[in-house]
């Protein structure tokens, strides 16, 4: 582990099996404490390497309890957080809303680290019970289309650094790996990242599984659609600009806030979901709920995609899968 260190110190890359390698010892409990949080740190202050990402991706992977579920086509849709803007939920939101309307999600998702209120923080406000038993996740989303994998008790890395990314309480590497070890391996992905460069990491990733994906970064560092400023958006044969809002006036940060409170932040869920949003929550769930659609039909141009997604916002629908599976 020293010859690890000594080269994240000085501002070395791991090649891929040195980074798999490290995974398996966190997983595994064979690194300390110190050594953890040095090479979590290390790496988040010099940046994390496209072989770096592959290499602790399939070890988070190969250490993660597998799920497979009987859906067809089913899509994750998950940001990488770390983008400090305490937005709304967005990426809850639009799998409620994408479950509304007859697509499988298999959300993957954790607690807040860098930010006030996680998706698992929301979810179980709500009263959201999380297991990993396959059977359960399996009849959730039978019944209610989507089903949520509290990403801890799937994956004993993530479980064995959880004290210690809390205590640091900045976003790391680890958010960067989150979206991509879903270990239910859904065939569609929409993905938000905090960094342009993490954003063409995630498309070279993805593109070589020849799944269906959208990679998204906000320019002004959102991991979502939220219409301030432009997003970079990428996917398999793509790599376009959306610019401006929807709305006549622009769209500020104060308008599509998440609360003070996890309690606000769970309140402010289920009105989104039962349609009674801002114009402005509206539109920009609108817009991710968009994206999603876009990565099932690539055909389909975004304002196609929005009108159908606006109107589905609208209609309250999405409050349903979640009544059906916090019963």
């Amino acid at each position: 582990m020293k010859h690890i260190l000594d080269k994240i110190i000085t501002r070395a890359h791991l090649d891929k099996t040195e980074a798999y390698n490290c995974m398996l010892a966190i997983g595994n409990g064979t690194l300390n404490d110190a050594q953890t949080v040095a090479l979590i740190t290390g790496i988040q202050m010099r940046g994390l390497q496209l072989d770096e990402l592959n290499g602790f991706r399939e070890a988070l992977l190969e250490l993660a309890l597998p799920m497979h579920f009987d859906v067809g086509d089913s899509i994750d849709v998950c940001g990488t957080g770390g983008d400090g803007k305490n937005t709304f939920n967005i990426s809850t939101a639009t799998a409620f809303v994408l479950a509304g309307m007859g697509y499988k999600v298999v959300k993957h998702g954790n607690y807040g680290v860098s930010s006030l209120c996680g998706s698992s923080n929301v979810l179980e406000n709500l009263g959201y019970t999380f297991t990993n038993n396959q059977d359960a996740l399996q009849k959730q989303l039978d019944s209610a289309n989507i089903c949520f994998m509290h990403a801890p008790l799937f994956h004993p890395a993530l479980k064995a650094v959880a004290p210690l990314r809390k205590a640091l309480g900045i976003a790391t590497f680890f958010n960067s790996m989150g979206p991509l070890v879903n270990p239910a391996n859904p065939t569609h992905q929409l993905s938000g990242t905090y960094s342009l460069e993490l954003a063409r990491q995630y498309q070279h990733a993805l593109r070589k599984e020849r799944k269906e994906f959208t990679v998204l970064h906000g320019m002004d560092g959102f991991d979502e659609l939220t219409f301030i400023g432009v997003t970079r958006v990428l996917g398999q044969q793509r790599d376009e600009l959306i610019e401006g809002s929807p709305l006549q006036s622009a769209i500020q940060l104060s308008q599509i806030s998440g609360g003070d409170t996890v309690e606000a932040a769970a309140k402010l869920l289920a009105n989104l979901l039962q349609g009674n949003g801002t114009e402005q929550q509206n539109t920009v769930l609108a817009g991710n709920v968009a994206l999603a659609l876009q990565t099932f039909s690539p055909q389909k141009s975004f304002e196609m995609a929005f009108a159908e997604a606006h109107e589905a916002v609208l209609s309250g629908n999405a409050i349903n899968p979640l009544k059906k599976i916090t019963i």
